[in-house]
């Protein structure tokens, strides 16, 4: 991913999900993937179906691009138009968007959702889940999986993780406590 400005603590910088939040955690650009997965690639079909304004959308995509989760191809020559594409990154973000809209379904009761994600040959409602790839285990216990300091990571990330748990924070004046 092409590196932009950011917003994030500079602490917070090797964080992979700070990082992941600085490239698509915008409201729009969750919605805009997901109407991508759903095989929207034109600027008009995204408009119309999210109800975004232009400024707003050419924005969002512009940042897509930019961050390699979308290709900006054009389809047509007189005028020239664009269509944006998923690119291999897109693509590995469906899994996020599958699980979050799982998530959502599972604050509501089956009568109440709007979308389900079902089997695309026998339209079975299935139940997405996150595992590990290598035991098939879910990582939904919080007891059995835990973060760890990775190879690259800095002094402040080692210190949180040094013994497998991240330290609680330091209470004192800051944190509200004399």
């Amino acid at each position: 991913m092409v590196t932009v400005a950011s917003r994030i603590r500079l602490e917070d910088r090797e964080c992979p999900l700070s990082t992941t939040v600085e490239h698509v955690g915008e409201w729009w650009t969750l919605l805009i993937l997901h109407d991508a997965f759903d095989g929207y690639t034109r600027f008009d079909q995204f408009q119309e179906n999210l109800g975004i304004s232009s400024s707003m959308l050419t924005a969002r995509l512009k940042t897509l691009v930019t961050d390699g989760l979308l290709e900006r191809r054009p389809y047509q020559t007189n005028p020239v138009r664009h269509e944006y594409v998923l690119t291999n990154l897109g693509r590995s973000l469906r899994p996020v968007i599958v699980a979050l809209a799982a998530w959502g379904n599972s604050q509501l009761a089956p009568h109440e959702r709007s979308m389900i994600l079902v089997d695309a040959e026998s339209g079975e409602e299935v139940e997405p889940v996150v595992v590990d790839a290598r035991t098939g285990r879910r990582l939904d216990d919080s007891h059995a999986y835990v973060f760890a300091a990775g190879p690259a990571a800095g002094d402040a990330m080692r210190n949180r993780y040094a013994h497998g748990r991240p330290a609680a924070p330091a209470a004192g004046p800051e944190a509200g406590h004399p």
